[in-house]
């Protein structure tokens, strides 16, 4: 069995928390995702990434990953005599006939285990769904490739492609985990079969900025209509709707529009937030120079008075 370094993979220490292994997770998995990434190995990274945390990102799978003990990647190795029954709790098939990632793939799951009567719950998929924002707020339906784990029939194991069609409802987040029950691999002698987890990562939009269920939304305004209020016409995810700015409003300001955001399930909406900037023009023609200069002829405001104080 050759051994491979999942802390180098997604670039932690050994001793990295399961907060630092997530973000790690999430980061590499956005930055290599075959359907986003222009890196020109993105497909090989991405699945080596996604087999290190179904490892790392599991207590009972990364303690037995630990108690390997540390070789250098590609490095022929074999389990400590007493690893089995440290953490596997009874019989283990040949490691010898067996990568490391099928190792840990049913790992606590029946996977180098005997039960009484030979039955083995199947192996639990674990994928990274990339969607838009759209996609997100309203629901929608993916076609997901996994790589399936298979019994031959002189006892081996081999990789299947496998398309699975999913339905993600409205309103999930970035970051979110979805756990979809019994639509992993299927269960050996009378086990029942795994599950399927969806790793959420919503794709950064052009104007909209998400944090939970609340969007943010950057809206210039000029400064007439800051001083003297206005009402304008802004974006949202279900249509065009109107944003009154108050008087006086200042750079910074948030307004929020109640239930513009993300749905939430059985909850009310999230809210979205107008970020008021004051915009001036590049380039003045002649008479609204003149306008400028007599306005600030006559103006007594001072945007930097505090500083004399």
């Amino acid at each position: 069995m050759k051994y491979k370094d999942y802390y180098r993979i997604l670039g932690v220490r050994r001793e990295a928390t399961e907060e630092e292994i997530k973000k790690a997770y999430r980061r590499l998995a956005r930055k290599f995702h075959p359907d986003v990434s222009k890196e020109p190995n993105a497909e090989e990274r991405f699945k080596e990434i996604g087999e290190a945390y179904d490892t790392l990102g599991d207590k009972e799978k990364r303690s037995a990953y630990d108690g390997l003990g540390s070789f250098r990647a590609g490095q022929d190795f074999r389990p400590p005599p007493d690893w089995f029954e440290r953490f596997r709790a009874g019989g283990a098939e040949d490691p010898g006939t067996v990568d490391l990632s099928d190792l840990f793939a049913s790992f606590g799951r029946g996977f180098g285990r005997r039960a009484r009567e030979g039955a083995a719950a199947g192996e639990d998929y674990e994928v990274t769904v990339s969607l838009s924002l759209e996609e997100a707020a309203r629901g929608t339906e993916v076609d997901l490739q996994i790589s399936a784990r298979e019994r031959t029939t002189n006892g081996g194991f081999v990789r299947t492609p496998r398309t699975i069609r999913a339905r993600i409802p409205p309103g999930v987040t970035d970051g979110q985990r979805l756990r979809l029950r019994g639509r992993g691999g299927a269960g050996r002698s009378g086990g029942p079969p795994g599950d399927l987890y969806l790793d959420i990562s919503l794709i950064p939009h052009a104007l909209f900025k998400v944090e939970g269920h609340d969007l943010f939304l950057d809206v210039p305004v000029a400064p007439w209509e800051a001083a003297l209020g206005a009402q304008i016409e802004i974006p949202t995810l279900a249509g065009r709707v109107i944003l009154r700015i108050p008087p006086g409003s200042k750079s910074g300001q948030r307004l929020r529009l109640t239930g513009k955001g993300l749905p939430r399930p059985q909850r009310d909406a999230g809210d979205l937030y107008a970020v008021l900037g004051i915009a001036v023009p590049e380039t003045l023609s002649e008479r609204e120079r003149k306008l400028y200069e007599e306005l600030r002829a006559v103006s007594k405001f001072d945007p930097r008075g505090r500083f004399s104080r």
